[in-house]
């Protein structure tokens, strides 16, 4: 199961496999989720052993080799741009699983599957498609180590204070074209004329995006690359065809032998008018025309009237018969003739040849060109963030080494951006003492966004974008997990419930007390009482066990005794108005916990036929005057029982001692370690 979230969280849609050892894993692989299958246990000895310099462990380097030998000796593939092979170190990045992405909406809505209104839609304003890539990646690899993430920040503020700087930025990334991906296509030979403008057009607005970085002070290096400018300037048509077997790759005053081919393929106007001369001379017709067409080719014509001045000597063959004159080809011109024709073949084959020169020379820059690609999509990047911080509000974040939250006025960008109505930023304040916020409230009153919105802010602070809130101050999180909205898996055989309950148990198993828990709801897929039971359960777990920061909303309102029963609980609610019936969400986020969820309300606003309502409002009624009889409460974590005459007893009197009203939690657990060491 490891295996299988891990693939599913980077998106693979190919495995290659040495055995088939594990055929259930197999089958889940390439039945459920559509992943291609392939076998390969051989190793590429010797070739590409530069790309394994920098890998010390041998797992690691049989793995690359297995690779590299299907890539290459099966697929046919030619790797040689690959620069080396890289570990990827997960400690250096907050982690997420896939359904933390897709429960975020961070690279696609839940509902339809969609880019428009995720949050990479809201973020991207990036110029170019390789620094859309970098982004949507600093998005999904957030990192960890507060340095980076402030030398992010750091940038952003560069950015926007020298804005005129960073319009013009903003404009030459725009003319820049997708560099990584014309130098795949370069080592895979399928690079064009027009792809090689591309490169062209690209590279002339290197030196003054070098400039402008330079004076902002910007880490990013950039290589000019002038000597593959002017080569492609001086070879590359401005108009080339898609074409490679066409002709007009090449510019003329490239090569003198394309030149001299050129001349002939056109007809020679010196050599037209140097025969004409030498002809009118021999035949003594003033008149006489030499020319040349791409239809008839080479001739000569003669007037009607002059017809008797041709000689049988001369050898003219009749060619064409206008109205008012002849058309002849003499054997010099048949000779010409044959050297055009010749002439276009050879154009289009040494063309061909210039154009891969030109090629190989470009591969010979493939490193250099990647890596200023990846400098600029990086710079494209930052500037994205630098727009977001002015265009949607943000502010920089302080990163603490405490387990501290504090997010005052904070927003949920994407809502924010969408909903039609005023946004109502909210708080959220945890201490360290504070482990868990108890959400209650009714229905849609923003409970989720509430969420969702903690998580973004998380997210977009530690990918170095600034974030949607008046004043933020947070840690740096390891492992963020959500269990927010109602899905199955039918696929797998698995229901709504037995989704949530392993989505759980995968946030309680792997969570550290660094991490971020989000659970909406949990529970709800069950009876009444199994779901209230596992809710207190799992809350119990979380802060006695892992301690580390859970949003938790729920609708099991009994759960709201816990907060003076397990220290690190806190109540908040979403408040509602409710007058004459009617019910008013404000969205905003109070402490102290209800008891009530408005469901019929809910029930009405979304127009239920009116004797639903009428009798769910009876029903109601009759449920909560039996629930009031039975009192119902949660269970306690732990009853002690005394006699009704108890003799004296050390741990007996020690608890008698104690004023729970005027005791602080770590005094509380202090008590506790003593009453256990006196009971062994």
């Amino acid at each position: 199961e490891e295996i299988i979230n891990f693939l599913l969280n980077i998106n693979v849609k190919e495995v290659i496999f040495a055995n088939e050892d594990n055929p259930e894993l197999l089958s889940i692989l390439k039945s459920n989720y559509g992943i291609d299958i392939n076998y390969s246990n051989e190793y590429l000895e010797k070739k590409y052993e530069y790309l394994l310099k920098d890998i010390k462990d041998m797992r690691y380097s049989m793995g690359v080799k297995h690779l590299l030998y299907y890539l290459v000796i099966k697929e046919l593939k030619d790797v040689s741009h690959f620069q080396r092979a890289i570990i990827i170190n997960n400690d250096e990045y907050l982690e997420m699983d896939v359904h933390t992405r897709r429960n975020l909406e961070l690279n696609e809505t839940i509902r339809l599957k969609e880019r428009t209104n995720s949050l990479i839609w809201l973020i991207d304003q990036t110029k170019t498609a390789m620094g859309s890539r970098k982004l949507k990646e600093w998005l999904n690899q957030p990192l960890k180590d507060i340095n980076k993430i402030n030398d992010r920040y750091d940038q952003i503020e560069k950015i926007n204070t020298e804005f005129i700087i960073k319009e013009e930025l903003r404009k030459l990334l725009a003319e820049v074209y997708d560099l990584e991906r014309l130098g795949g296509k370069v080592i895979c030979g399928s690079l064009n004329a027009r792809d090689m403008l591309q490169i062209k057009n690209s590279i002339a607005q290197l030196p003054i995006i070098e400039e402008y970085i330079q004076q902002i002070g910007l880490p990013y290096k950039i290589t000019k690359q002038e000597a593959l400018f002017n080569l492609l300037a001086a070879g590359i048509y401005e108009n080339p065809p898609i074409g490679l077997k066409e002709g007009f790759l090449i510019k003329d005053n490239y090569n003198a032998e394309l030149d001299e081919l050129k001349v002939i393929r056109s007809g020679g106007k010196k050599f037209i008018s140097e025969l004409e001369a030498q002809e009118r001379a021999k035949t003594g017709i003033k008149t006489l025309k030499v020319g040349y067409t791409k239809v008839f080719g080479y001739f000569i014509e003669v007037s009607k009237g002059q017809l008797s001045a041709i000689k049988p000597e001369f050898g003219w063959e009749r060619r064409q018969t206008l109205t008012n004159a002849e058309r002849f080809i003499s054997p010099l011109l048949k000779e010409k003739e044959a050297l055009v024709l010749n002439a276009e073949e050879k154009i289009i084959e040494l063309e061909y040849e210039l154009f891969n020169q030109i090629k190989a020379e470009i591969r010979n820059h493939i490193y250099e060109l990647q890596d200023t690609a990846n400098a600029l999509a990086e710079l494209d990047a930052i500037i994205s963030l630098a727009v977001d911080a002015e265009e949607l509000n943000l502010v920089r974040p302080q990163l603490v080494e405490a387990r501290h939250i504090e997010i005052i006025e904070g927003r949920h960008p994407v809502v924010e951006k969408v909903n039609r109505n005023a946004y109502v930023p909210n708080d959220c304040i945890m201490s360290e003492l504070v482990h868990t916020l108890l959400i209650t409230g009714p229905n849609m009153a923003g409970k989720s966004t509430y969420l969702r919105q903690l998580a973004i802010i998380i997210i977009m602070a530690q990918m170095g974008s600034f974030v949607p809130a008046k004043k933020a101050q947070l840690p740096i999180f390891d492992k963020i997990f959500t269990r927010i909205g109602a899905s199955d898996d039918l696929v797998a055989g698995e229901s709504t419930f037995m989704v949530e309950m392993k989505e759980a148990q995968r946030a309680i198993t792997n969570a550290t007390n660094q991490s971020l828990i989000l659970f909406d709801e949990l529970g709800r897929g069950t009876a009444t009482y199994d779901g209230m039971s596992l809710a207190q359960a799992i809350l119990e777990y979380i802060n006695q066990n892992i301690k580390c920061k859970t949003l938790f909303s729920t609708h099991y309102h009994e759960l709201t005794d816990l907060e003076s029963m397990v220290a690190g609980i806190k109540n908040v609610h979403v408040a509602a108005i409710e007058e004459a019936g009617e019910i008013t969400f404000l969205h905003k986020v109070k402490n102290g916990a209800v008891d009530k969820s408005y469901g019929i309300h809910v029930a009405r606003l979304a127009k239920l036929p009116p004797a639903i309502i009428q009798r769910a409002d009876n029903i109601l009624k009759i449920y909560e005057s039996e629930d009031k009889r039975k009192s119902h409460k949660i269970a306690e974590q732990c009853v002690l029982v005394f006699d009704e005459e108890p003799q004296k007893n050390e741990i007996v009197e020690k608890i008698r001692n104690v004023d729970p009203l005027n005791i602080t939690p770590i005094e509380a657990m202090n008590l506790l370690y003593e009453l256990k060491q006196l009971d062994k």
